[in-house]
């Protein structure tokens, strides 16, 4: 009975669909977008394939090369696929990068950055 059950399993798993693999969130577009030569923006966004964590998922904006961070208040949207930075202070001219971290809601976590440039 031993062989014929292990035969059996076997097979079973064989026919059985696949589980869908688990996705991590990953960046569908972003405000201003990657590279991009802009006016000091009031708000800065970032729009997810997937609803995240709040508690989980920030967005940090700073000068780069300077090690000169911009505070900003974080929010997620409605939807909870958007996360949302508005800067507290003035951006100066020059060149910033978006760091940020995201975490699903099946709890896988990512992070990236996200240069532009200010006109």
């Amino acid at each position: 009975m031993g062989k014929s059950f292990s035969l059996l399993a076997l097979a079973a798993a064989a026919l059985a669909p696949a589980a869908p693999a688990l996705a991590h969130a990953h960046v569908v577009s972003s405000t201003p977008a990657a590279n991009a030569v802009v006016a000091a923006p009031q708000q800065v966004s970032i729009t997810f394939n997937e609803k995240l964590v709040p508690a989980f998922s920030k967005v940090e904006i700073s000068m780069a090369g300077m090690n000169m961070g911009v505070p900003v208040k974080t929010a997620l949207s409605a939807d909870g696929k958007t996360l949302v930075a508005t800067p507290k202070g003035a951006f100066m001219k020059g060149s910033y990068v978006i760091n940020w971290s995201a975490a699903s809601t099946d709890g896988h976590k990512t992070k990236g950055s996200i240069p532009f440039k200010i006109k």
